[in-house]
């Protein structure tokens, strides 16, 4: 189907829920979406203008179905079924392969055990979990098990029970020596139950059952038991507050952040037990095209699917048009009511803040600085209309004080980054006047002048013109490559009332803002700053060289060959004042020397007498 075709048939569909399914011209499928007005969503993508990303995918349909929905639950429900089904490119899809263990205890065992497992079986076992990394599970478990002195040896109960001598973490404390006679089914079982009591998050409900089994002990004077209890309960304190308990099945608050970076993005959930952060999973992926309530709604439907466990409540940064339908979707799958909300004020706005800030931090860490680059450079091709990414920039600025000296830079950025050597200084010839856009029509017509002359260090052309200024400087510019017969985007650089770039904008006055993306953004406001940097120290060198010129041209006797000798031979002004009537005359004729300590040292009130030789 020709593009108007496919506008045609978009405009055409009903004013209802459901999923579209988008395919190229092979028939495979590429994007799948929902819609709570099919006619609406899906005539979307063919007006108009849109990012990169999505322009991209659009030029890529040659045919689309729909399936209308009654409802926009069963929308959401179909599309999650054909996303995991045709797998198309264009939709997000976590990775598969992250796997969420799970403590497997075997509760039907006489001494039951702790393993870690990726899925649950039906084997009648009790499974805890799912929690974050592997290797912390073990390592939680191990701690636990110290904790309350349980066997972390390879021994098999009952089987090995009085078969040999307790092993050394029996003598070091670590183990009650459950393979001792005199120790109970019922006493391992004990402790076993506290351990499963710490993984699932109780450890308020252990300690004071712990505490009250303590001084009931101490009361009936066991001391030694009491003691016992006293060495359990620190232990799990202990546990505690280095929370080596993994926010799990008990997670009754999760905080979601969300943050889209030029090349990647990143999906953050800090889970909460009672108030208390206890872990944080994070999901990065190419940054996508739709918005964001769309993305975070995808992603949230594929994670917790994956994950298999839904808190109680779901803190979002930004409300979501289909709110309800996934309240119905988690509520359904966990089997407990599920609530998403989206907090404005007070402590949950807190927790959604630093889970966005999060998501922020591993987005960078995550991203290349090629990555940003590229897409950094990508935008501005399509917000240019240019045919490729501009690779090669030159910008330009000038600067003056009034009438004189007045002078230009030309800064080079190749992938974003300045290429210094390309650099290039100019002393503007045609002008004893003031004059920014006569000044740049000048300076661009020497630049291009010199390409034509096939001058080595002018012969790569630019792919995009930036300018210091309005429209005007752009046209000025523009114009001289008009006539030159070279066809380079031009635009200016045009700042806001606090001195930062705002907006790029065409020599017809057409501007492009630039605040809204922020890599874009201190991209032109880095090459502006620094191209008004380099032209305004070459002004400053030039008017300091001015100065020392004039005050040595006053002194008789001292033409353009003596004063260059002087400054060559003394570097500054300054020195040249300070050195001896001998030093000077090592440099010029003894009589110019006598002239030129005269001039300095009576224009400073000092007087001395010296005769000739």
């Amino acid at each position: 189907m020709t593009f108007e075709e496919l506008r045609a048939k978009a405009n055409g569909l009903p004013l209802k829920p459901g999923v579209y399914i988008m395919m190229d011209k092979t028939g495979k499928v590429i994007y799948v979406g929902k819609a709570k007005l099919l006619k609406n969503r899906v005539s979307s993508y063919f007006r108009g203008e849109h990012e990169p990303k999505t322009e991209l995918m659009v030029s890529k349909i040659s045919a689309f179905d729909v399936i209308i929905a009654n409802t926009e639950f069963e929308a959401l429900v179909l599309e999650n079924s054909l996303i995991k089904h045709h797998m198309p490119q264009y939709n997000i899809l976590l990775k598969d392969d992250k796997g969420y263990p799970f403590i497997r205890v075997d509760v039907k065992s006489a001494y039951p055990s702790f393993t870690v497992v990726s899925k649950i079986e039906q084997d009648g076992a009790r499974y805890l979990g799912p929690y974050g990394k592997r290797g912390n599970t073990f390592s939680a478990i191990e701690a636990v098990k110290k904790a309350l002195k349980l066997p972390t040896c390879g021994k098999k109960f009952p089987r090995d029970i009085g078969k040999e001598r307790p092993c050394l973490n029996y003598h070091m404390g670590t183990c009650r020596a459950y393979c001792l006679k005199d120790t109970t089914e019922e006493e391992y079982r004990e402790s076993i139950d506290a351990a499963i009591a710490i993984f699932e998050g109780k450890t308020s409900e252990l300690t004071k059952k712990l505490t009250a089994d303590m001084e009931e002990s101490a009361a009936a004077l066991q001391f030694e038991l009491a003691a016992e209890k006293r060495d359990r309960l620190r232990a799990i304190g202990h546990l505690a507050e280095r929370q080596f308990v993994i926010a799990g099945s008990m997670a009754d608050t999760d905080a979601v952040g969300y943050f889209r970076g030029t090349a990647k993005s990143c999906f953050v959930a800090l889970h909460y037990i009672g108030g208390s952060l206890l872990d944080k999973d994070f999901e990065l992926f190419e940054s996508p095209f739709e918005e964001d309530e769309e993305a975070v709604s995808e992603i949230l439907r594929q994670y917790y699917e994956r994950r298999g466990v839904w808190p109680k409540t779901i803190y979002l940064p930004f409300a979501l048009t289909d709110k309800e339908a996934l309240e119905q979707l988690f509520s359904e799958s966990a089997g407990h009511r599920v609530y998403i909300e989206t907090p404005q004020r007070g402590d949950k706005t807190k927790l959604v803040e630093t889970a966005n800030i999060n998501a922020r931090e591993e987005t960078e860490r995550a991203t290349t600085y090629e990555e940003k680059t590229s897409k950094t450079l990508e935008w501005l091709m399509k917000a240019l209309k240019m045919e490729v990414p501009p690779e090669r920039i030159e910008a330009f600025d000038i600067s003056n004080t009034g009438s004189t000296d007045i002078v230009a830079s030309m800064t080079v950025f190749v992938d974003g980054k300045p290429l210094k050597r390309d650099y290039r200084k100019f002393k503007i010839k045609t002008l004893d006047i003031q004059d920014d856009y006569h000044s740049m029509a000048e300076v661009v017509s020497r630049r291009i002048a010199r390409y034509k002359s096939e001058d080595e260090k002018f012969s790569q052309l630019s792919d995009l013109m930036l300018i210091d200024g309005g429209a005007a400087h752009a046209n000025a510019a523009k114009k001289i490559l008009l006539e030159a017969g070279i066809s380079i985007p031009v635009y200016g650089m045009v700042k806001d009332d606090r001195h930062r770039t705002r907006a790029l904008v065409s020599p017809d006055g057409e501007e492009i803002g630039i605040s809204s993306h922020p890599a874009v953004f201190a991209l032109i406001g880095t090459i502006q700053e620094e191209t008004h940097r380099f032209a305004i120290e070459f002004h400053r060198s030039l008017r300091s060289k001015n100065s020392y010129q004039s005050k040595l041209d006053a002194i008789e006797g001292i033409g353009e060959k003596r004063r260059n000798a002087l400054l060559k031979s003394f570097g500054s002004l300054k020195a040249i004042k300070a050195a001896t009537l001998d030093e000077l005359a090592a440099v010029v004729p003894k009589n110019t020397a006598e002239k030129v300590y005269k001039h300095f040292h009576a224009e400073s009130g000092e007087e001395e007498n010296y005769e000739s030789n």
